[in-house]
């Protein structure tokens, strides 16, 4: 996945906003709150960082082409910077893209979330 994918795919999702940031990033937010940024690769190569469950943290921090993210993870969050850009991970970052935009917006206050429209009523 390139930076132009991963940026279609994001503002796929509803009560999204995209800013560029820290360090030319492109970072993607619901509510305020951060779920993805693609940048800080090494080398200028393509890097995709998200936030995760617990459980996909450990899984994925033992995993070729993840490392626990730089930035988030050393400050004990749960986050995984995606290194690999194989065609054949780009299936399993569109799954934790999508996981992370839930766990976040499931993160937003009650109120926001129905001020976004991401609760039903």
């Amino acid at each position: 996945m390139n930076y132009d994918e991963f940026n279609h795919f994001c503002g796929s999702f509803p009560a999204t906003t995209h800013v560029v940031q820290w360090g030319n990033s492109q970072v993607w937010k619901v509510g305020g709150k951060v779920f993805a940024i693609g940048g800080w690769g090494k080398n200028k190569q393509p890097a995709f960082t998200f936030k995760v469950s617990s459980l996909n943290f450990d899984l994925l921090s033992e995993l070729d082409g993840y490392i626990p993210a730089p930035y988030f993870a050393n400050r004990g969050m749960k986050w995984i910077q995606q290194i690999g850009t194989s065609s054949e991970l780009d299936e399993e970052l569109r799954y934790y893209l999508s996981e992370s935009y839930r766990i976040v917006s499931l993160g937003l206050s009650k109120r926001k979330q129905k001020e976004l429209g991401l609760s039903p009523e």
